[in-house]
Order: C-alpha cells, then structure tokens, then sequence
C-alpha cells in the first residue's frame, strides 16, 4: 500500500527530514510522532506532493507518486485529502460553503466565482457535517466556531473531497489513513 524508502528533504543546510523509510501494507491508522519541527509535516507534504522530496522514493499502491508531473501529479493530488494544522477555512464564510469548498479543484472558474453549488454538493456537505455532530453550524461563520469545530469543519472539507487517500496533520500528530 504504502512504501517510503529513504525520503529526505533538506531545507538549505537543513535537513527536515532524514532518510525515512517504512511500509504500510494494509489499511491502517498510523501515528508519526516527533517534537516540534521534526518533520512530520514535511513528510506529509511530500506524500501529497505540495513539497518535492530532496531524495528517495514513495510508492502508494505499486505507483511512484515522486516523479509525478503536471495533470498526473494534480490528479494525485486532488485523490489526496490534508487537513492543515491550521485548518485553513476561510473565517468569513459559512460551515457549508467551506466544507464545499472541499470540491473546488472539480469544479470551473465561473462556477467559483458565483458560488453555484449543486443540490447534491450542499445536501452532501450537509450530510457529511451531520455525522460529524455539526449540522447545526451549517449556516453561521466559520469565526464564531470553537477550536474543536473548525477541526471538524476541516474534516468534513476533506472527505467531501472524495479522497482514496487520507493524510491528517492536527496538532502536530500526523496520522496516514490509507
């Protein structure tokens, strides 16, 4: 399933992250654990290819995702779900529209721009927070929400994503999920 063979990413002089290798050969929930600025994340984003590894190799189901270009590594990424220690929501909009926002890469320049969602987008969106117990904060702002909920706001962006593979960063704990 999973296979990272000696992965390193130096920064500079810096190397965040060093030689890493492992396998996962079976759906599991797998917890990378390291002080802060490890590169837990670094590796994260090497996996869902927003960072090139300086060295090494990973392949995800038998497919070499390093050496992806153009419209194959965006195709990666878009089967790819992170959410970001931050959460990156955008503080002015409503649950629902950040929780859709989830299918922007799917989705056409003009369709963005006036904010048209499907029926079946938002009743998914909907769904979605439901199982998450935040339903009820559909309509308001993602500002008034608790640090708790934008975490599972977050959440729901990424699984309405669709994703086959699952990478989360929160808190600093990264958690693969293939």
């Amino acid at each position: 399933m999973l296979d990272v063979r000696q992965v390193s990413r130096i920064f500079g002089a810096r190397r965040a992250v060093d030689g890493v290798s492992f396998t996962i050969d079976r759906p599991a929930f797998v917890g990378i654990i390291g002080r802060s600025g490890a590169g837990k994340s670094t590796l994260l984003r090497m996996m869902n290819r927003l960072t090139d590894a300086s060295e090494g190799r990973i392949f995800v189901n038998g497919r070499e995702i390093l050496g992806l270009k153009g419209a194959a590594q965006r195709e990666w990424q878009s089967q790819c779900a992170m959410i970001f220690q931050q959460f990156n929501l955008v503080p002015r909009l409503d649950v629902a529209s950040n929780v859709l926002h989830g299918l922007l890469n799917r989705r056409s320049t003009l369709s963005t721009l006036f904010n048209l969602w499907s029926r079946a987008d938002i009743l998914r969106a909907l769904d979605i927070l439901e199982r998450l117990g935040i339903a009820d904060q559909a309509t308001k702002r993602a500002e008034a929400l608790s640090g708790g909920q934008h975490q599972r706001v977050a959440i729901a962006r990424a699984l309405m994503q669709d994703p086959k593979e699952r990478l989360i960063n929160s808190f600093g704990c990264a958690e693969i999920a293939a």
